[in-house]
Formats: C-alpha cells, sequence, structure tokens
C-alpha cells in the first residue's frame, strides 16, 4: 500500500494519494488534477476513485474533472447534496480496493457533512486516518464555516457538539497506532491551533491535541467557538462550487482574457496588482491594489476581494501572470478576472517613501494604522495609538481612518501593510500614505 501527500503551503492545503496492486484513490484533490494523473502513470496505476471528506471552503476541488477524465467513481456523504455523479459513502460503507478496505465515518463538526476514512490494510488492520477538516495536528476543524452555506446548515454552537461526540465517540476511540492524515496545516484558516507537522497519530492526539483533552461538553464548545481566525470572503461560494462540482482547470485557466498592456480598463472594475511592492510604489494605475505574489496571495485575493466581484490582474511578466491566473483558480477566482495583462505604460502612480528618523521621533504627528489580524492586537499592540483594523476587514472600514494627519500604516513583516497602503490610497486619493513595512518590529525595540 502506497501513501502519498501533495501539499499546497500556499493553502496550506493536504490531498492524498492511496494505491493498492495498481488501483488508486485521490481524496480532497486540489483543483490542479495533473500531479494526480502524472502520480497514478509513475505507478502504473489506474485512479478508479475520488472521496470529497466534505464540501471545501478554502480551496476548490478537482473531484469532478477527474471523474469525466478517468471515470473514477466520486464518493461523498449522502449529507452533502452534491449535485454531481457519485456514490454515496457514510457510516457503514467500505470501498475494497483489491485486498483493503476503506471505511466512512460520519464525522460531523466542522461541516454537518464530514466524514473520515479509516484504512483497513490486507491483514485486516487499522492503519490509516484520512481526517479531512475533522481532526488536524494538534487542533479540530473550526465549526463556523456553515452557518449559512450549504446542503445543510447549522449553528458554530451546534456543529461544536457535534464536534465534541465525533471525537469522543469515534476518532479517540480508534488504534493509538493509526496513523492520521490531515486535509491541512499550518497556516490554514480552517483551524487556530494547528502543528507544523502534517501527519501525527490517534496516539500522539490523544496526548497533545489541546481539543481532545478532558473536558465536559459545555466546556469544549466554549473553547471551540472562541478566537477563531477571520472568515475569508470567498468561503461561502467555494462550499457551493464543490457540492456542484468545478469546470475542469486547463479551460478555466484558458478562458481568462489577456488583454493588452495598454488597453483602456473600465473605472468600475478593480485592479490586482501583484508585482513586488517597490515595483508598484514606482508606478501603478491610479486605484489598483498591491496584493504581491506570495505564499498567501489566494487567501488574501479572496479575502479582500469580493466572491462576485470581478477585477483587472496585472503581472511582471507573462510566466508570472499565468502563475498568478492559476493561484486565483484555485479558490475558483478565475472566473473573476475580466482581464489579465502585463504592467501598463500609463501605471505612473507612485507612493512616497516614510523618512524613518522624522517617525521614530515624531510618531504623535501621524495616524498609524495597524493591519495585522484581531488575536495580534490583542496579543500587543506595538504603537498604543494605533487605529487597529485588520486587512480583511479594510475596504468596508477605511472610512473610520483619521485624514488630519500622514498615515502610516503597519503589520509584522511588510505584507498586509503593502496591500493595506494600497487600499487606502484607492479610497483617499488625496491623503498621504505611507508603508513602515517589515521595519517594524525593529521600531518597536527603540520607541
Amino acid at each position: 500500500m502506497i501513501i502519498q501527500q501533495f501539499y499546497d503551503k500556499g493553502l496550506a492545503h493536504g490531498s492524498y494519494a492511496l494505491i493498492r496492486t495498481g488501483k488508486m484513490i485521490v481524496i480532497d484533490p486540489a483543483r490542479d488534477p495533473q500531479p494526480y494523473y502524472d502520480f497514478a502513470a509513475q505507478h502504473d496505476a489506474d485512479i478508479v476513485g475520488v472521496i470529497e471528506t466534505h464540501p471545501h471552503a478554502d480551496f476548490v476541488s478537482s473531484h469532478l474533472e477527474i471523474h469525466q477524465t478517468t471515470g473514477a467513481v466520486i464518493y461523498a456523504s449522502k449529507l452533502t447534496g452534491a449535485e454531481y455523479p457519485h456514490e454515496t459513502f457514510d457510516d457503514g460503507d467500505v470501498i475494497q480496493l483489491n485486498d483493503i478496505k476503506l471505511k466512512s465515518i460520519n464525522t460531523p463538526g466542522h461541516s454537518p457533512d464530514s466524514i473520515c476514512i479509516l484504512v483497513e490494510d490486507e491483514d485486516g488492520k487499522e492503519t490509516a486516518l484520512f481526517t479531512g477538516d475533522t481532526l488536524f495536528v494538534g487542533d479540530v476543524g473550526r465549526p463556523d464555516l456553515r452557518e449559512s452555506v450549504g446542503n445543510i446548515t447549522a449553528k458554530k454552537e451546534e456543529l461544536a457538539k457535534q464536534m465534541y461526540h465525533s471525537t469522543r465517540d469515534k476518532l479517540m476511540k480508534l488504534p493509538h497506532s493509526v496513523v492520521v492524515y490531515p486535509a491541512h496545516g499550518p497556516g490554514s484558516l480552517c483551524g487556530k491551533n494547528m502543528s507544523p507537522d502534517l501527519q501525527s497519530t490517534i496516539g500522539r492526539e490523544l496526548r497533545e491535541n489541546y481539543a481532545l483533552q478532558l473536558m465536559d461538553e459545555l466546556q469544549f464548545v466554549k473553547t471551540l467557538t472562541t478566537d477563531q481566525p477571520f472568515v475569508p470572503k470567498y468561503f461561502g461560494q467555494d462550499v457551493e462550487i464543490n457540492k456542484k462540482g468545478a469546470p475542469g482547470f486547463n479551460d478555466s485557466i484558458d478562458a481568462v482574457l489577456r488583454i493588452d498592456s495598454d488597453a483602456v480598463l473600465d473605472n468600475d472594475v478593480l485592479i490586482i496588482d501583484t508585482r513586488p511592492k517597490q515595483d508598484f510604489r514606482n508606478g501603478y494605475l491610479k486605484g489598483a491594489f498591491n496584493l504581491q505574489d506570495g505564499d498567501k496571495f489566494e487567501t488574501w485575493l479572496g479575502s479582500i476581494v469580493g466572491p462576485d466581484e470581478q477585477f483587472y490582474l496585472i503581472a511582471a511578466d507573462d510566466v508570472e501572470l499565468d502563475k498568478m491566473i492559476k493561484k486565483a483558480a484555485k479558490i475558483g477566482y478565475e472566473q473573476n478576472i475580466k482581464g489579465a495583462l502585463l504592467a501598463p505604460s500609463l501605471a505612473t502612480e507612485k507612493l512616497p517613501e516614510l523618512d524613518l528618523t522624522t517617525f521614530i521621533n515624531h510618531t504623535e504627528n501621524y495616524t498609524i494604522v495597524d493591519v495585522r489580524n484581531r488575536n495580534e492586537t490583542e496579543e500587543r499592540l506595538i504603537f498604543k495609538s494605533a487605529v487597529t483594523i485588520p486587512l480583511p476587514e479594510l475596504r468596508e472600514r477605511v472610512g473610520e481612518i483619521p485624514t488630519d494627519k500622514p498615515i502610516v500604516v503597519h503589520c509584522a513583516a511588510g505584507y498586509r501593510s503593502a496591500a493595506a497602503v494600497s487600499i487606502i490610497k484607492a479610497a483617499m486619493s488625496n491623503a498621504t500614505v505611507y508603508d513602515l513595512g517589515e521595519v517594524v518590529v525593529e521600531m518597536a525595540a527603540q520607541i
């Protein structure tokens, strides 16, 4: 038996291939199915099945495309309300993969329709558990993403109660040696306390996972519903896309309109400029947002731009442009791209550089905006007088920023502040806006 993890760092997403004697099943596949085809060919295996542990909120799955390309059967819980061809896979159901068995376990909690897949090897031993977004290394799935989307909706408190019983009545009773393969790792917004490790065992989770320690249901619900991270704007849409099945990856990429760099752009359409911040500062189109290429581009794109908003996508060169379109497609946003283009010659707007010495000596002369996440600002405010607005909320709350002084924006490492400066400037064209960027940590020691 071969188990292979495919890990997408940008979305902190883990998908899997399981092969037994020439037959392969894919679990929770990413948007681009090619890596699974390549892996199957490498091992001379046929893809015979695709299992969805639930309709994912944070990425678009290729389950329907894999089915259409290979004929593989899609398996999902009957509670999903799947609109694609599939076979239901719930408590008591078994997939026989030659001489091993894959058993479904209904584990509501992260979503009402979540399942885990328990693997029983050729000797009848329970050896592996694909946990989807139910159990992570050091955490369990957040319960607040299905209050208004999906085939079945539920309040977060009710889902937290279901998670309590899914873990206590089912997963925690499995042999300690069972290897845990989750759908997400650190950095995912589907949990709040994930370990850097990408796999574990039931025994280790019983010892180390805060959510599996001794507590009553009421305490568990309170713990699980408190201090969860923000919810990106695109999460609800992706649940619905995955419930229906997404169009083919390459076809969607090819359908994105490439336009000339000096084409006339519609004034009422957002512009997302993905170039490095210094290139952006040196010359950008008025009103553009600077969302640089980076490990979390997809998350920030789907947190700042709504699922119903169109946008132009700008990159430094053709290679970068293709890469950014593919990244947008991972969350289903390739269909939002009105046009993709290289940096125009008319990109002549500039952002000023901050005089650090003057700022350090006279911080009272500036309005300081802290765009870190709420848990970060609650833990420590670097500037006590700062206006705190998390980046995902900035477009809606930009009017709360006073404009009687020059504005200085900071985050922790510089990515979010670069985006925030461009958003503020787009909304307040007459304001002077500076990016403190990555120097904020060093500065804090001096102030």
